[in-house]
C-alpha cells in the first residue's frame, strides 16, 4: 500500500468544514508525493460514547461517494466503531493506521478527540507526529455568516426546512440515493410519473414537502420536483421520497438515481382533489425549471 496522509473525522455531510480539511491533507500529500485518503467510521461514534445516534446528514454510501466522487479522495478507510475501537487508547489507534493503512501523515479538525475517552486531540495528534517523523496539520474551524460550520447545525436545517442555508453551508446540494421500489402508481394515473424511494433509517428527516431537485440517472442530471412525507391526500401514512423527474422517459424500477436538494418549494398538504394536486405538482414543475434556469 502507497504511503497515504489521512484526514480523521466522521464527515457526515462532507460540508465546507470537512471541505478544508480534505484540501489541507490533498495538498500535504501533493508537496510529499504521497496518496490523500480519509479515516472515517461505518457508525457514529456518540453510538458507544453517549448511548445514542443522532439523526445522520448521509447514509454511509453517499458519505463514501462525496468523498471519492466530488473531493477525489484516493483512499476511504471505514472503520467499524465497536467495543474495540471505542476502547482503543489513542496512540494505538495511530499506530494501527500506520501498520495497517501505510499512514505518513495526518490532518485533522481543531476540536478534534479521539481515542479512549477522548483523550486524543489535535495538539496531541501533533505532538506524536513530531515524535514520529510524520506530516501533520490542524484546520481552523470554519465560519459562514458568524456561525460555526457544523453537522449539527446543518442537520437543522435540512430538518426544518431551509434547504437554501443547508447546501450553502454543505457546499453542495444535500444528497440522498436508493434503488426505485414500486409505488401505488398514483403519480403515472395523474399523467406524472413519480419514481419511489425509501428514506434510510437513521437519517435527519427533510421537513415534509416539496422540493426542487436534480436528479442523477446513469450519469445525466435532469430537474426533478420531489415530494418527501405521507401523502395526505390519498391517505397515505408512510414516509416516502417520490422525484418526477422531469423530461426523463424510461423505466426506472430497480434502477439507482441520486438526488441533489436545492430548495424548499412548500409544505405538504391534502388537496380537495387529484385534479387540484395535480396543477400543484404542475407549478411546482415550473418554479422547479425556472430555479434552474430552464
Amino acid at each position: 500500500m502507497n504511503k497515504t496522509i489521512y484526514a480523521l473525522g466522521f464527515f457526515d455531510g462532507v460540508h465546507v468544514g470537512h471541505a478544508a480539511l480534505l484540501d489541507r491533507c490533498k495538498t500535504l500529500a501533493r508537496e510529499e508525493n504521497y496518496r490523500a485518503g480519509v479515516v472515517t467510521f461505518a457508525a457514529h461514534p456518540d453510538t458507544l460514547v453517549l448511548g445514542n445516534t443522532p439523526p445522520l446528514i448521509n447514509t454511509p454510501y453517499d458519505r463514501e461517494k462525496l468523498l471519492r466522487e466530488r473531493f477525489s479522495m484516493e483512499q476511504v478507510v471505514t472503520l467499524p466503531f465497536d467495543e474495540q475501537m471505542h476502547t482503543m487508547p489513542w496512540r494505538d489507534f495511530l499506530h494501527m493506521l500506520i501498520r495497517d493503512y501505510a499512514a505518513a501523515g495526518f490532518v485533522c479538525g481543531e476540536d478534534f478527540r479521539f481515542g479512549y475517552r477522548g483523550e486524543g486531540n489535535a495538539d496531541a495528534l501533533e505532538g506524536f507526529c513530531r515524535a514520529n517523523g510524520l506530516v501533520s496539520a490542524v484546520v481552523n474551524d470554519q465560519m459562514i455568516d458568524g456561525i460555526r460550520v457544523s453537522s449539527t447545525y446543518i442537520r437543522r436545517q435540512i430538518e426544518t426546512g431551509d434547504m437554501e442555508t443547508a447546501v450553502k453551508f454543505l457546499g453542495h446540494p444535500h444528497i440522498l440515493s436508493g434503488s426505485v421500489v414500486h409505488g401505488h402508481q398514483l403519480g403515472r394515473r395523474l399523467g406524472i410519473p413519480t419514481a419511489n424511494l425509501r428514506l434510510p433509517e437513521g437519517l435527519a428527516e427533510p421537513k415534509f414537502g416539496v422540493y426542487a431537485c436534480r436528479a442523477v440517472v446513469e450519469g445525466k442530471r435532469y430537474c426533478a420536483v420531489t415530494n418527501i412525507g405521507v401523502r395526505p391526500t390519498v391517505e397515505g401514512r408512510s414516509v416516502t421520497v417520490e422525484p418526477w423527474i422531469l423530461d426523463y422517459d424510461g423505466d426506472l424500477y430497480g434502477r439507482e438515481i441520486t438526488l441533489e436538494f436545492y430548495r424548499f418549494l412548500r409544505p405538504e398538504r391534502k388537496f380537495p382533489s387529484l385534479d387540484d394536486l395535480k396543477a400543484e405538482i404542475h407549478r411546482n414543475a415550473g418554479e422547479t425549471r425556472a430555479y434552474f434556469g430552464e
